[in-house]
């Protein structure tokens, strides 16, 4: 029914809307990179201890004049603890505009285009990219957000709740949490927002793009299978409804899908949105092809596992790094991560290296977290996906990163140059006996220190900003030949490029 109602609106679609919507990703990309920077190397995860208010339902009135300016919080736990307090449910969403007309379509359609035009002619500098970029957050029934946060809030203790690897899957949510902290600063009071470049407005008609505050990731881990799949259509027929999705056919329309298992039921009908994604997954494993390409989405970082070794504990810990490369983590996994088991093979019991089986759990976070801060390299292989929440735990760690994944993507890879931090090694040169530990062995003290000091500055200033070139200077050969249904350009780099 929903694929059907997409194909009965195409001829509603504005022909411009895809370039418009496209040209607008790099601004918002930009826009992004603020937000995502602050949470993965300014402490993703607060050294507090959150102490949840224990009645399950908070004041939702809260008196706004006692309410103090605090800097930002990076906890997820304690964030989404203050959110909850001062954000009640909204009375009114967005439910009703599903019922428009044909009619209310098209003028809708052509007041977006009478704005359009009227930015162009008056002379805007740098359209269609331009600054601010408006943005219309979608008031959603609360089942698809707010009660979505509260179960989150209300069972996060419940540690027994595993996934089929393991892994507690609350610390899976807060891993994949960019869907919270985006959602949560569009819809704060101006003077508390830290996106300054993203307004929120109130009219659809004065939206470059829409955001969808749909929590995919929540919804997949906590609740029953038909129960999520139920609620995946239900929110599929809501948005597909909206007039502006229906015009675009939601090019223009945010959508995060951060974890590869989740929204797997419905992409197919929304693959024209922009998704928020952790990689693109060029091997084919989780997204179907022409799903996602680098020209429609975001790759966002995950939010890391692991405390933020700041400026003091960087010095404190230098003499103290005296294991050469360490990996904690699951040592079996599906697709290209099973380059973890010929690695453990390779490395295990070699002097100064330390590999071992472990998980997310809270036992698992603080062996990882001293590990790390114990040694000079840490290794980031593939998991299920090319990406890897452990590359995000190394950069706030201090522990430069050794990267095995040739299918990786990385989060503004046109405008941060991750080769200053991290060393990418082919997966055939990893697995050769002896090489990967010569290699390491031969990065000399000064660079080690010079790599160190730029994991610590990375928030630092920006410069020369090249969407995607810095990612054909440093992917690796064994890139696979990978083509869409649109036949982009594969992912492969020639021996001249080659950079490990």
């Amino acid at each position: 029914m929903a694929k059907k109602q997409l194909q009965t609106t195409q001829s509603l679609a504005s022909p411009s809307s895809s370039s418009r919507s496209r040209s607008r990703i790099l601004t918002f990309t930009l826009s992004l990179l603020a937000l995502s920077l602050l949470f993965f190397l300014f402490s993703l995860s607060s050294t507090t201890t959150p102490h949840p208010n224990p009645n399950p339902n908070p004041n939702p009135n809260p008196n706004p004049n006692t309410l103090s300016l605090t800097p930002p919080e990076t906890s997820f736990l304690v964030s989404l603890e203050h959110f909850l307090a001062r954000n009640p449910s909204p009375l009114r969403d967005d439910t009703s505009a599903a019922a428009s007309t044909e009619d209310d379509l098209r003028r809708l359609d052509a007041d977006i285009s009478f704005r359009e035009s009227q930015r162009l002619y008056d002379g805007a500098p740098y359209y269609p990219v331009d600054l601010p970029v408006r943005v219309y957050v979608y008031e959603m029934p609360k089942k698809f957000t707010y009660d979505l946060l509260w179960l989150f809030r209300n069972t996060y203790r419940d540690t027994d709740n595993l996934t089929s690897n393991g892994s507690p899957v609350h610390r899976l949510i807060e891993q994949h949490s960019v869907d919270y902290w985006v959602w949560a600063d569009l819809i704060a009071p101006e003077s508390e927002r830290l996106l300054k470049s993203v307004v929120r407005v109130q009219r659809q008609e004065d939206a470059d793009l829409f955001y969808i505050p749909f929590f995919t990731t929540i919804s997949f881990f906590l609740m029953e299978k038909q129960q999520c799949k139920a609620l995946y259509r239900e929110v599929l027929k809501w948005m597909t409804d909206q007039p502006a999705w229906k015009r675009s056919q939601g090019r223009d329309h945010i959508l995060p899908v951060h974890h590869p298992w989740s929204f797997k039921s419905v992409r197919k009908y929304v693959k024209n949105a922009i998704w928020l994604l952790p990689d693109m997954d060029s091997t084919g494993n989780w997204y179907k092809p022409g799903q996602v390409f680098l020209e429609k989405d975001v790759i966002l970082p995950y939010v890391a596992n692991v405390d933020l070794c700041d400026a003091k504990c960087l010095s404190e810990s230098e003499s103290k790094r005296t294991t050469l490369l360490f990996f904690r983590g699951r040592l079996k996994r599906n697709a290209g991560g099973k380059i973890r088991t010929k690695l453990v093979a390779e490395l295990s019991g070699a002097k100064d290296v330390v590999i071992e089986e472990g998980t997310a759990g809270e036992g698992g976070k603080a062996a990882a977290q001293i590990g790390m801060r114990k040694s000079i390299f840490c290794l980031s292989p593939a998991g299920d996906t090319p990406s890897s929440a452990r590359l995000f735990d190394a950069i706030v760690s201090g522990c430069i990163p050794v990267v095995v994944s040739d299918e990786l993507e990385l989060p503004f890879e046109g405008l941060l140059d991750y080769r200053k931090i991290t060393l990418f090694v082919s997966s055939s040169d990893a697995i050769q006996p002896g090489w990967l530990l010569n290699y390491l062995k031969s990065i000399t003290p000064a660079r080690i220190r010079e790599m160190r000091r730029n994991l610590a500055k990375m928030a630092g200033k920006l410069m020369n900003i090249k969407l995607h070139t810095r990612r054909s200077q440093r992917v690796v050969k064994e890139s696979r030949s990978v083509c869409s249904c649109d036949c982009r350009r594969a992912n492969f780099t020639s021996p001249n490029n080659l950079v490990i």
